[in-house]
């Protein structure tokens, strides 16, 4: 019987967080912190305005050999580890794959897809394709893909080979449990060792950006307002604490 490890999942109120900040706040973000390219570059949005945030789940596949991997498409599927890695599934998961750039290998289809979305996955990473598109974009999952492909899995030239282990997904380091956040902007990993700081940072960048929009929205100077000036801070503090009062969160929108 195959065993693969699971991950360990962050706190909803650390997911919560994350899920106002967007992609990109949290990727400059990550470079203050000494994190200089946390971005997935290769996978783009195919679910146009889809915003996701949540832990990963890996996947990573190698070149097919054919004495490592003999199975079809439906022969013998416990020895599938694409299979494997969704069984893992709890709500608010996100799945990323190795899958190598390789565009003539449908790493899941409708029907691996929609047994995610009903264990509550919510987005799809993969430095490669999918199959079924046309089915598979009206599940409400975010998908973030090289391509799309007619073909299964293991069709070509690759063959899942570890799951939950440490990936280079499209030359990205993404751990086990590492949290995602993705949207139209694109793919970023959050080490899960920064994500509290990074939350908090983001928090007040997030506040301010909020205040700086309005006032240059109504003509003021962007050499005051963005980034946020010292002359122009007293104003935001009054402008933040009357947020405060207003929403009774005692920490503004962000």
């Amino acid at each position: 019987m195959i065993q693969t490890p699971d991950i360990e999942r962050p706190s909803k109120e650390l997911i919560d967080g994350l899920a106002r900040i967007g992609s990109a706040t949290a990727s400059g973000e990550l470079s203050r912190l000494g994190i200089r390219d946390p971005q997935i570059r290769g996978p783009r949005t195919w679910t146009p305005g889809k915003s996701v945030v949540g832990p990963a789940l890996t996947l990573q596949f190698m070149p097919k050999r054919e004495d490592q991997y003999r199975v079809d498409e439906y022969a013998d599927p416990e020895k599938q580890l694409h299979r494997h890695v969704l069984y893992h599934t709890q709500p608010g998961d996100i799945v990323v794959v190795d899958a190598r750039g390789d565009l003539g290998s449908g790493v899941f289809g409708e029907m691996m897809l929609t047994y995610f979305k009903g264990r509550g996955g919510v987005g799809v990473i993969i430095d490669g394709c999918i199959r079924d598109y046309p089915k598979a974009k009206d599940l409400d999952l975010g998908l973030w893909l090289q391509g799309v492909t007619p073909n299964f899995h293991t069709q070509t030239n690759i063959f899942p080979y570890a799951v939950n282990v440490p990936i280079a997904c499209a030359n990205t380091l993404v751990m086990p449990g590492d949290i995602i956040i993705a949207d139209d902007d694109g793919v970023v990993v959050v080490p899960i060792t920064l994500a509290s700081e990074l939350l908090a940072k983001a928090s007040e960048h997030a506040d301010w950006e909020e205040f700086s929009r309005m006032r240059l929205a109504q003509g003021g100077d962007l050499r005051k307002y963005y980034p946020l000036s010292e002359e122009a801070r007293p104003e935001y503090e009054a402008w933040r604490n009357g947020q405060s009062s207003t929403d009774g969160t005692g920490n503004g929108h962000g």
